[in-house]
């Protein structure tokens, strides 16, 4: 909030595959959408209701593509865009509230929001993976913003609580292009290790929800636990969130700020 953000609602853990996958285009081939990455619903399996002009654009983004693009060259099928799921990120929620930004009275305003809520993935569980983890959305949308904007927002917000030993990685993701992985590192463990991944939306991204041309939207989601690793020195993730969690030891446990960089140096 101190640098200007505005939080989304994000207490909704069930979307469709059409916020949290199609919006953000993202094939429906892709394999994160298959059972073995994604918790689907079975009960109730499909959503009942998307923004059918949007729908429509999105589809025709898939299909055949615009904005300089071709699209994926496929039949898009709504059956799939329409399933329910546990939220694999809270990106889900970045996509609607740029829709309701661009198509709100008076037109599109430059922006900053964030959210910190939980998301779900069917992963393997180890030191460093959950299935059910914490994500820190962020995203700003403005004119011509750039990937320095980017790398810029990221290092004054871990400067903020205290984290600057910091690496960024080229990365590919479907829905942004520059993208970038980043990694922190932990010095018990004794590695860099993946803290987030970033990147600028993809014009087919933003095309079909009708914000200006020059409108750029720079994004990212960080891991709330492996962050708290790093500050905290924490080197088993499953000690800090989920059943394995000492109970007492979170009851006993004294109220914590984050220390900035600055206050961290003056220590030393």
């Amino acid at each position: 909030m101190e640098m200007g953000f505005h939080e989304m609602p994000t207490n909704k853990w069930v979307e469709s595959s059409f916020w949290n996958f199609d919006s953000l285009f993202q094939p429906q081939s892709h394999p994160a959408r298959d059972a073995h990455d994604t918790f689907f619903i079975k009960e109730p399996a499909q959503t009942v209701l998307v923004p059918e002009e949007y729908y429509d654009k999105v589809k025709t983004m898939h299909e055949v593509g615009g904005s300089g693009s071709i699209g994926y060259r496929y039949d898009f099928k709504r059956e799939e865009a329409f399933k329910n799921l546990l939220r694999t990120h809270t990106t889900a929620v970045s996509s609607q509230m740029l829709y309701k930004l661009a198509n709100q009275k008076g037109g599109f305003q430059p922006a900053r929001y964030f959210s910190i809520d939980r998301v779900f993935r069917n992963e393997t569980m180890d030191a460093t993976h959950l299935c059910e983890f914490h994500q820190v959305e962020g995203l700003v949308a403005d004119y011509n913003l750039s990937l320095g904007d980017l790398i810029g927002t990221i290092e004054t917000f871990f400067r903020k609580i205290g984290i600057t030993k910091l690496r960024f990685k080229p990365a590919f993701n479907p829905y942004t292009e520059p993208s970038m992985e980043i990694f922190g590192y932990h010095p018990d463990l004794k590695k860099w290790t993946e803290i987030g991944n970033s990147g600028m939306f993809r014009p087919e991204m933003l095309a079909p929800m009708g914000l200006p041309e020059n409108v750029r939207v720079i994004a990212w989601g960080l891991s709330l636990e492996r962050p708290t690793m790093i500050k905290y020195r924490i080197d088993n993730i499953r000690n800090l969130f989920g059943h394995k969690v000492d109970l007492g030891m979170t009851k006993n446990a004294p109220v914590c700020r984050f220390e900035t960089a600055e206050e961290e140096e003056q220590k030393q």
